[in-house]
């Protein structure tokens, strides 16, 4: 059970690291592109990368187009840290149940 948890805190870690750099790309883009100061930055970044929507409104074309991608971007970079940190839980009920990902057994 102890390599469980070790395995648990690695993949939580990896994907709250992921979150971290991802969060970090937007607050910068929004901080050069969008002209936003940090902490309005980090607000927009955070809202997009939580599936909520931006916050301020984008005045140039090139801050609207990073948007854009980083809501694209964003939206997959959640959906895979979530399935990184929760791959230990899933192997143990796998393990747990005994079932097999092999189709030779059929």
């Amino acid at each position: 059970m102890h390599e469980f948890y070790k395995r648990l805190a690695h993949s939580i870690l990896l994907g709250l690291a992921v979150i971290g750099v991802t969060l970090a790309i937007g607050i910068l883009g929004y901080n050069v592109l969008a002209r936003l100061g940090w902490i309005d930055a980090t607000l927009n970044a955070s809202m997009i990368l939580a599936g909520m929507g931006p916050v301020d409104p984008l005045p140039t074309d090139a801050a609207k187009l990073f948007a854009s991608a980083y809501a694209i971007f964003s939206g997959v970079v959640f959906l895979t840290s979530v399935g990184v940190i929760l791959s230990p839980v899933y192997h143990r009920f796998i393990h747990r149940f005994h079932l097999s990902l092999d189709d030779d057994d059929a």
